[in-house]
């Protein structure tokens, strides 16, 4: 449940080890949010994001392994990060503030005439992100209220030549999310898509870095900045709004070109 100035008391976090995730929940948890569910695929990182929420003020952190490659187990796995974070016996209220959807998994020039690497870009980062969201959904609108925040990426908004399997699942999730807020009108839940630029993070590491580029800490100050609008979409950072309405314009034989 929201306190009394507004801020949120939890949070699910499904992709729990991303660096932007951890820099959301270190600001949140300096604002008083205190039941903290990370969910992610890597035990010991989990443990380690864990430790940093704590560390930052978290009363109750959880950890939730899943799989992100299981998109039909992934409405399972929702609720029991929902069940961890409603957990009243071990302190927790029963209600869910925030599911920050921060899951996704890079592509590769190798990925575009491979299948398996595609298929496998394809489910980290859209099929099992919208399993999990619509389900987050559901139990959000069953308790009345609650925001989704679903980490975009600039790489969806048109999609190039250098990542297009990458790009076009950020893509399809981007288009998704934001149906899934118009749905959602009335029901006290909403949904903010996040597009980040070019993020330096272990993700990215050994990448060259493209203009704008910016940080996981810059991220979550735009994230948790949104939390307090009723923003559908937010940029970061804030100039690649303007950045993109100039290239999304561009002739397509000028687009394919750009470096990568």
């Amino acid at each position: 449940m929201l306190d009394a100035f507004g801020q949120p008391q939890s949070i699910v976090v499904l992709g729990g080890t991303s660096d932007i995730a951890g820099a959301v929940v270190d600001r949140l948890c300096a604002r008083r949010c205190r039941t903290v569910v990370l969910a992610g695929r890597d035990a010991e990182r989990l443990a380690e994001s864990a430790a940093r929420a704590e560390e930052a003020g978290a009363e109750r952190v959880a950890q939730v392994v899943v799989d992100a490659t299981d998109v039909p187990g992934a409405a399972a796995s929702v609720e029991r990060c929902f069940a961890a974070a409603g957990d009243v016996g071990a302190g927790g209220d029963g209600n869910v503030d925030v599911v920050l959807v921060a899951v996704g998994v890079l592509s590769g020039r190798e990925d575009e005439l491979d299948a398996a690497h595609a298929a496998r870009v394809a489910a980290v980062t859209y099929a099992w992100p919208v399993a999990a969201i619509t389900r987050a959904a559901a139990l959000l609108a069953e308790q009345g209220y609650g925001r989704i925040v679903v980490l975009s990426s600039v790489a969806g908004v048109r999609v190039r030549r250098a990542n297009f399997v990458y790009g076009s699942a950020k893509a399809g999730l981007d288009a998704f999310a934001r149906g899934l807020g118009d749905a959602l009108q009335g029901t006290g839940v909403s949904v903010q898509v996040v597009r980040p630029g070019f993020v330096r993070t272990k993700m990215t590491e050994g990448m060259p870095a493209a203009p704008f580029a910016t940080t996981a800490d810059a991220v979550a100050d735009v994230v948790v900045a949104g939390l307090g609008t009723p923003a559908s979409v937010l940029w970061a950072p804030p100039v690649l709004r303007a950045v993109f309405a100039v290239l999304s314009r561009l002739p397509a034989a000028i687009w394919r070109r750009l470096p990568g």
